[in-house]
């Protein structure tokens, strides 16, 4: 680093201009809404911004206002947020962190999200391309924060029967939000009727968030798009053999979460360990 970049660096750090990342200032009424990228996250914090505000209605970039993300504002900005504050965080357990809502989501349904959105989709035929990517996103080799099922262990294993831990079924969540997100309500101490509720999940919809996106268009920055993905859509879309990795790696786990293993997948990955026995 040059001498200009330290002494500009130092100026940011000095007036609180920089970024806290692990830095923060963490207190003790602070609510963190941790997930794994690509849980749905980015929905369920619009969602929650509705719950905590309905007048005025929450826009599109208030929401980075509202329940910011820990690398999105600077260190002056979370300084002068009104308490108690809800933060986003994409990083694995954090002793420092209290009062946690974790979303997950199920990884056979993240992996075709996942994949989807940096590729051209052209259905789940099981090529080498598409293999190896679920392949990496089961490693985590290409990830900063690991694997899914590193960064859910490590917030379930600590915190997983604790009071003040909610988890959340990305799932859940869609098929039945109004009852999620009285769970929300209730964990951050709020007192929310049901026409709070039902207005607060009016308003996160698809469709006015698609109404807002296209009100704010003109010269704004593009938002991040967060369409809602049919529970268990995986069962037609990913292949056997994608089936049976992430299941050989995650089973136990998805299992204690709630999601059901497939039958085909189970009975593919045990044949699978058999003739890797047989071989060795």
């Amino acid at each position: 680093m040059s001498v200009i970049h330290r002494v500009a660096y130092g100026i940011k750090h000095i007036l609180e201009l920089d970024k806290p990342r692990h830095h923060l200032m963490v207190y003790a009424d602070d609510t963190f809404v941790v997930s794994f990228p690509g849980s749905g996250d980015t929905w369920t914090v619009f969602l929650i911004a509705n719950l905590l505000q309905l007048k005025p209605p929450v826009t599109l970039p208030d929401v980075e206002r509202f329940i910011p993300a820990i690398d999105g504002q600077t260190r002056r900005f979370f300084r002068a947020m009104p308490r108690p504050r809800v933060i986003q965080h994409h990083e694995s357990f954090d002793p420092q962190y209290k009062n946690v809502i974790y979303i997950v989501r199920d990884p056979r349904d993240m992996v075709v999200s996942a994949y989807n959105s940096t590729h051209e989709w052209t259905g789940a035929d099981g090529g080498d391309g598409f293999m190896s990517f679920v392949t990496e996103f089961v490693t985590g080799e290409k990830s900063d924060i690991g694997s899914w099922g590193e960064h859910v262990a490590s917030w379930i294993a600590t915190r997983g029967n604790a009071p003040r831990f909610l988890l959340l079924r990305y799932e859940d969540l869609v098929s039945e939000t109004v009852r999620e997100l009285d769970k929300v309500a209730r964990f951050l101490g709020r007192q929310a009727t049901a026409e709070h509720l039902a207005e607060a999940v009016k308003r996160s919809s698809v469709e006015n968030k698609h109404r807002l996106e296209q009100a704010q268009s003109a010269g704004a920055k593009k938002t991040t798009s967060f369409p809602l993905a049919k529970e268990g859509g995986w069962r037609t879309t990913l292949p056997k053999a994608a089936v049976c990795e992430i299941e050989s790696a995650w089973g136990p786990l998805m299992s204690t979460l709630g999601y059901e293993l497939s039958e085909t997948g189970a009975a593919k990955c045990r044949a699978t360990e058999v003739a890797e026995l047989e071989r060795d």
